[in-house]
């Protein structure tokens, strides 16, 4: 079997989808699937091209012994709605282009990875160039996502981009989902459509390994007590998360003197949530640039627990931030600003950590202070976190079912 991903995202940047689309083609490719790779020059989320791709137009690498292809990207630095199309829509073109005119032969497989929604476009076409069937993937239902958080207002523009995600599932072999919300939303609404979940997912065996990392190293580099309780947030600081929630509570903890958060991360709202540190002269608040995986893992040894919100919108209620294995699999216990799924599946059923209504920062003192109080809870929900992880989202049992699923009425 040939599989193409088109991806505008793809290491070295960091964020969720990078990774799980990078596990995926690696261990496809050890499945035996023969996988190349379609993105873009990496940018993300610091929208400036990284030094070694500055200048270039088109260029091929191999990333964990993976072909990967890499066509122009118009970066801006402006986050004006016109140059963020012009964003999308360049990857667009010039992705088509490379992947008609560079990457030759044919594929049984061409898996698009949405949003960006508009992304479609080159996929459909670039199926039919290759022969290959149209495997949709949505990590975020767009425009709805779009729409409900205020960023695409213009009536003309979502009607467009709702043609164009019916008419991507219409073409599509096959439409997977990362959430169980994303699926039935999909299911619902194209009930004669194969859809898969095929979730978010952590490869436990990579935080088992015995790397040299020294215990608390991190807190002394970085001048923190050995008796501080940090609360840690890493990830895009973005306007879905609805950081502010974390901002307040903070306000409302000044007086633990060795209670501290600490953000990490880069985005759109990173410097208005830095401008409101200042003004509300919050010492107990750390901000931090992202990291690579690898020293994500010595802060997270390091920390005490996870705070992982999101917007109190009706869309979220099916969203399971990827943010969370990562902590669980670092025996961190996680507190969940997410209502529906992730609080049913990690809260309810896997008891990791504690739920706080979203943007509610009374709520979210309130769980910080169980947690501060009751070290051995904290510490048995960060076990129970490993143990759920494991059992239920393994990578490599996520990458067996999509092969399979893959495999079902094909001729390949």
């Amino acid at each position: 079997m040939k599989l193409l991903i088109l991806t505008q995202y793809y290491p070295p940047e960091t964020g969720a989808p990078q990774v799980r689309l990078s596990e995926l083609a690696q261990r496809l490719q050890q499945k035996g699937v023969y996988v190349s790779v379609l993105t873009a020059m990496p940018n993300y989320p610091q929208m400036i091209i990284h030094k070694q791709y500055k200048g270039k137009c088109f260029c091929k690498e191999q990333i964990n012994k993976v072909n990967v292809y890499r066509s122009w990207i118009y970066v801006p630095q402006s986050k004006a709605m016109i140059k963020r199309l012009l964003n999308y829509f360049s990857f667009v073109l010039s992705s088509f282009w490379y992947g008609i005119f560079k990457i030759k032969g044919k594929y049984d497989i061409l898996f698009v990875e949405s949003p960006p929604l508009f992304l479609g476009i080159t996929a459909y076409l670039l199926a039919k160039f290759k022969r290959a069937k149209l495997v949709f993937n949505v990590s975020d239902l767009w425009p709805e996502s779009a729409e409900r958080l205020g960023l695409i207002t213009n009536r003309s523009l979502l009607k467009m981009a709702t043609w164009l995600e019916e008419f991507c599932y219409k073409k599509s072999f096959l439409i997977t989902g990362q959430t169980q919300g994303i699926v039935n939303n999909i299911k619902n609404r194209f009930p004669f459509k194969r859809v898969h979940w095929l979730k978010n997912g952590i490869d436990v065996g990579y935080y088992e390994k015995d790397e040299k990392f020294v215990k608390g190293l991190w807190r002394v580099e970085n001048k923190f007590a050995e008796d501080d309780f940090i609360l840690f947030y890493g990830g895009i600081i973005g306007y879905a998360q609805g950081l502010d929630v974390i901002l307040y509570a903070a306000e409302k903890l000044k007086n633990y003197n060795n209670i501290k958060f600490v953000v990490l991360g880069s985005g759109p709202e990173k410097q208005r949530l830095v401008d409101m540190k200042n003004n509300l002269d919050l010492v107990n608040v750390y901000f931090f640039d992202a990291v690579e995986k690898k020293k994500m893992r010595q802060i997270i040894e390091d920390i005490d627990a996870s705070i992982i919100p999101l917007k109190r919108l009706e869309l979220f209620k099916g969203a399971i931030p990827s943010k969370i294995f990562e902590s669980l699999a670092l025996r961190k216990p996680v507190l969940l600003g997410v209502e529906g799924e992730a609080k049913e599946l990690f809260i309810d059923n896997g008891d990791c950590g504690l739920a706080f209504e979203p943007e509610n920062s009374e709520n979210l003192c309130k769980q910080i202070l169980y947690l501060y109080s009751n070290k051995e809870d904290a510490e048995k929900m960060g076990e129970n976190g490993l143990k759920y992880v494991s059992q239920n989202f393994s990578l490599s049992k996520i990458t067996e079912d999509f092969y399979m699923e893959l495999q079902k009425n094909r001729d390949i």
